[in-house]
C-alpha cells in the first residue's frame, strides 16, 4: 500500500505501527522519526511562520477571516506519488491542511485513494485514531494497548501533592491548552486550571492567570520547540504581574517542546506524560534538557 500522511501525528502513528516502508509522501511538518524527512512533501504553508507570536496570530486570523486556506496541497506531487491511502485530520485548520482541501485534491487523482480522517479532540480520541489508521493499513492494533499500559503504569507510580497547573499554548495573545492536555495534567497528578478536556484550546487573559496564581506553569506554544519559546520569553516577563506569580517566584515554570510532544496527538503522548511527571513530581525519565527545561529567573 502507498500511503501519504498529511499530519505529523499520523506519520508517527504509521511508523509506530511498523508500516513506515509504506509511506511515500508527507506534509511539510512531518519530521519524526527523522527518517521520514527523506520523503517528498506534498503541502506548504501560505503564511510566514518565522515572525513573533503576535505576527503569526495576526497572519492566521487574517487568512481565516478572508476564507483563505493556511496550507496548499501540491496536487502535481500527490498525483505523482499515486497514493492508495491519504491520512489527514479535521481537528484544527490552523495545525494542518484542511479536510476540504485534501478532498478536493484527491478527487482528481487517478489512484482514487481512500481518505482517512483523524479527529483527536480528547485523549481517548488518540487511541481511536490509532485503531483507525491500523485498520486502514490492514494491521492489528497492538500499539494502542501498549501505549495504554505505559500510561497506566506511569500514573500508578506517581505520589505526592497535586500542584495547580496552568498550561500556556500561545504567548501573544495568551492561550491555554485544551483538548487532551487537561487529561494529561490530571493523569500526571496536577490540577488543571484552564482549558477543558475534549474542547479546543481557549484564549486566556492575564487577569485570569493572575487570579488563579498557579503553583506550576508549563509553557508549550503550538508548533514551537524549546529554543523558539525561550526566544519569546520576554512576552511573559514584560508583564508586570509575571514576576509576582507563585510559580515564577518558586522557580516552577517549565518550557517544553510543544512541537514534538504536547501538540502532537500521537504515540509520544506517553512521553508527554513522562515530561509532566518530571515537572510536577521530580521523576526522572530522561527528558529534562531535551523535552523540557526550567525557565530560569
Amino acid at each position: 500500500m502507498r500511503v501519504v500522511s498529511l499530519i505529523a501525528s499520523a506519520t508517527e502513528i504509521v511508523c509506530a505501527l511498523g508500516a513506515e516502508s509504506q509511506l511515500v509522501g508527507r506534509s511539510h511538518e512531518c519530521d519524526f522519526p527523522p527518517s521520514v524527512k527523506a520523503l517528498p512533501t506534498v503541502t506548504v504553508t501560505r503564511f510566514a511562520t518565522g515572525g513573533s507570536s503576535a505576527d503569526i496570530d495576526t497572519a492566521v486570523k487574517a487568512s481565516l477571516s478572508s476564507g483563505s486556506s493556511l496550507y496548499t496541497v501540491d496536487a502535481v506531487m500527490l498525483e505523482a506519488l499515486r497514493p492508495d491511502l491519504v491520512i489527514t485530520q479535521d481537528q484544527c485548520e490552523v495545525c494542518a491542511v484542511s479536510l476540504s482541501d485534501v478532498e478536493k485534491a484527491c478527487t482528481v487523482l487517478t489512484s482514487r485513494p481512500q481518505i482517512v480522517t483523524l479527529l483527536p479532540n480528547a485523549l481517548e480520541d488518540i487511541f481511536t485514531d490509532i485503531a483507525k489508521v491500523a485498520a486502514a493499513l490492514g494491521l492489528v492494533d497492538a500499539l494502542g494497548a501498549r501505549l495504554r499500559h505505559r500510561l497506566e503504569t506511569l500514573t500508578t507510580s506517581l505520589a505526592g501533592p497535586s500542584p495547580t497547573v496552568a498550561c500556556i499554548e500561545w504567548l501573544e495573545p495568551l492561550m491555554a491548552a485544551g483538548n487532551w492536555m487537561p487529561t494529561l495534567v490530571a493523569l500526571a497528578g496536577g490540577k488543571n486550571l484552564f482549558g477543558q478536556a475534549g474542547v479546543h484550546s481557549p484564549w486566556m487573559t492575564w487577569e485570569a492567570l493572575v487570579a488563579a496564581d498557579p503553583e506550576v506553569i508549563v509553557v508549550m506554544p503550538c508548533g514551537f520547540d524549546i529554543g523558539r519559546t525561550i526566544e519569546e520569553r520576554h512576552l511573559l516577563e514584560a508583564h508586570p504581574a509575571w514576576s509576582q506569580l507563585r510559580a515564577v517566584k518558586a522557580g516552577r515554570v517549565a518550557v517544553v517542546d510543544g512541537n514534538q510532544y504536547f501538540n502532537r496527538p500521537g504515540p509520544r503522548v506517553v512521553e508527554s506524560l513522562e515530561i509532566l511527571a518530571e515537572i510536577f513530581h521530580g521523576q526522572d525519565h530522561g527528558h529534562r534538557g531535551r523535552g523540557w527545561v526550567p525557565l530560569s529567573v
